[in-house]
């Protein structure tokens, strides 16, 4: 493996791959970062009801692409913003890219956005980064190698006094719940409110799953995601010790409902949403 100022960030034992999505994330944060601010309603484009775009994650996912199509010229690409998507063979590996992951907080200048790139073969995720480019963080995860912030490994908080948990959970729009009722949605929201220390929406599903494995949030559910948003994350919550499932308990799908938590604490958040909790 050749020797980076990025590796120091990641792994000893990082691939030359995942060295390559550390670089690029890197590079995409400095035109995030520098351009954050408070947009009007002009300066985005709807795309759904709630759903925003900014001029922003275009330039970011172009930046990812370019580099995606060097380092990689016979994978598949997939990204939020359709700006490069490609297919490839049936056996090739995806790449996935989620430019800006909180495009809502980033359209109002809230510095709370994650950026993320993950890797699929054969329809498993084996490698992936999740940058939070105004702090300088970056969260990094192979199969099999473990979860890593900044180069230092990380892994669940195994709390399992519900009192001294803290959540973290989206708050949807409507229509966004698909999984379950949205009674019951609401209804496992209150749960939290109930029980635990606290309940945290902040806005970047990438970020809080990511926080999952680094033990600042103890579960985080969220419904109508895609891989885009939570790929690299729930590898490094798996990776971190922790466990990641829809909220049936069923393996994730690559779209809809994910819950993500400790080992620990999986058992009691997916009681949540059981029609007898």
């Amino acid at each position: 493996m050749t020797s980076s100022p990025t590796s120091a960030r990641l792994s000893a034992n990082a691939s030359s791959r995942l060295i390559i999505l550390a670089e690029t994330v890197l590079k995409a944060g400095e035109t995030a970062r520098s351009a954050l601010r408070r947009r009007t309603s002009q300066e985005m484009l709807a795309k759904a009801p709630r759903d925003y775009q900014t001029e922003i994650d275009v330039a970011v996912e172009r930046i990812i692409v370019e580099e995606m199509i060097k380092a990689f010229p016979d994978y598949a690409i997939q990204g939020e913003e359709a700006v490069g998507n490609r297919a490839a063979g049936p056996d090739a590996p995806v790449v996935y890219i989620d430019p800006i992951d909180g495009t809502t907080n980033y359209a109002w200048g809230l510095p709370h956005f994650g950026m993320t790139i993950s890797i699929a073969e054969g329809g498993r995720l084996v490698a992936g980064v999740v940058y939070d480019a105004m702090q300088d963080e970056l969260f990094s995860a192979e199969l099999g190698g473990g979860a890593f912030l900044n180069g230092e490994r990380i892994r669940c908080a195994e709390v399992d006094d519900i009192e001294n948990v803290l959540i973290g959970a989206g708050l949807p729009i409507p229509g966004q719940v698909q999984a379950v009722a949205e009674e019951t949605y609401f209804e496992a929201i209150k749960r939290l409110m109930a029980n635990t220390a606290g309940v945290r929406r902040l806005g970047s599903a990438a970020l809080s799953i990511a926080y999952v494995a680094c033990g600042r949030l103890d579960g985080f559910f969220e419904d109508g995601l895609s891989i885009h948003d939570f790929g690299a994350s729930a590898l490094m919550v798996e990776e971190a010790g922790g466990i990641v499932t829809r909220f049936s308990g069923a393996a994730v799908d690559g779209r809809g409902d994910i819950l993500a938590a400790s080992k620990a604490l999986h058992p009691w958040l997916l009681g949540g949403f059981s029609t007898k909790a």
